[in-house]
């Protein structure tokens, strides 16, 4: 079987809670916020149920513990469209686990690793990764290890006549290393940090001039700027699409629903300031609702949104 989009990276449960409207205190106090909820998380994970939500056939590959989460996440994705036969049962190393604590537009992240240290480009099959349109992955400094043979895996999709992204997410250590990305950028088509990645590789303070930075390497850099929408660089050109205005529940995943979007748009022939807007569109829906996957919209409600 072929199909469409495979993602590789990270699939875990996301426990949500919030908002929080103030400092989390220690001491053994006990807090009481509005919402809570059980959701599938991980960047991969979620970028690929908004792809199967907008009509793509999406494949998954990466690592999930023999847990009872990892039978979550498996269940999840493949009650979402997401074809998981090439989602490895680590034996040996758990589940890794979230927990998200919101407030307003903003979020912090607490993250068990489990198994994604061990996630390798070994664990993604050759076969699958030469009979795809599209090849995605995500969480880049979650996973030393895949991030370390993403280039050959980059290389070996395009060769197979492919197209690649890559969402480099946050770098929990802070350091922001390019020495294992560049390499990866270089066969990478569309680069979609956020506008907080994009400043941070590039030790700039302008999301365009850090965009422009970032496309030198031989991407089309799309980043994702919150309520001020989205900016696309090709390195001498610049383009732009607002955010909707929604009624926001939560923030959780609404990049990895543009990253859904902005693939899906693509690969449906879609230019670049219409793939942009269709993005943006997909990134805001999905703030409807708690968790990453609730509210992400299909193809003919995105385009409607686009429409408006």
């Amino acid at each position: 079987m072929t199909f469409d989009l495979l993602v590789i990276g990270d699939a875990n449960p996301d426990v949500v809670v919030g908002p929080v409207d103030q400092p989390i205190l220690f001491g053994q106090r006990e807090r009481l916020v509005p919402n809570g909820s059980l959701v599938l998380g991980g960047s991969a994970s979620i970028m690929a149920c908004g792809a199967a939500r907008l009509g793509l056939s999406v494949a998954f590959a990466g690592r999930v513990g023999d847990d009872p989460a990892g039978d979550f996440i498996r269940t999840a994705l493949s009650d979402r469209g997401v074809n998981v036969d090439a989602l490895i049962v680590d034996n040996t190393l758990p589940t890794p686990l979230t927990t998200i604590l919101t407030s307003g537009d903003d979020r912090a992240i607490l993250t068990s690793p489990g198994c994604l240290p061990a996630t390798t480009a070994d664990d993604v099959p050759r076969s699958l990764l030469r009979s795809v349109r599209h090849v995605h992955a995500a969480s880049f400094y979650l996973m030393p290890a895949l991030a370390a043979g993403l280039a050959a895996l980059f290389k070996e999709a395009k060769a197979a006549k492919a197209t690649t992204s890559l969402d480099p997410n946050d770098d929990p250590a802070g350091r922001w290393d390019r020495t294992v990305l560049d390499p990866v950028l270089r066969v990478t088509d569309y680069f979609l940090p956020n506008a907080a990645e994009a400043l941070a590789l590039t030790g700039h303070h302008s999301v365009e001039d850090a965009a422009g930075i970032l496309a030198r390497r031989g991407p089309l850099v799309v980043v994702k700027n919150g309520v001020d929408g989205a900016l696309a660089h090709s390195g001498s050109k610049v383009t732009t699409a607002p955010a909707l205005k929604v009624d926001t529940v939560d923030a959780v995943g609404a990049g990895d629903s543009f990253d859904a979007g902005w693939v899906a748009a693509v690969l449906n022939g879609s230019r670049t300031e219409r793939a942009l807007a269709i993005a943006a569109a997909c990134g805001s829906l999905s703030t409807r609702a708690a968790g990453g996957t609730a509210a992400q919209p299909d193809w003919d409600l995105a385009i409607e949104s686009v429409m408006q």
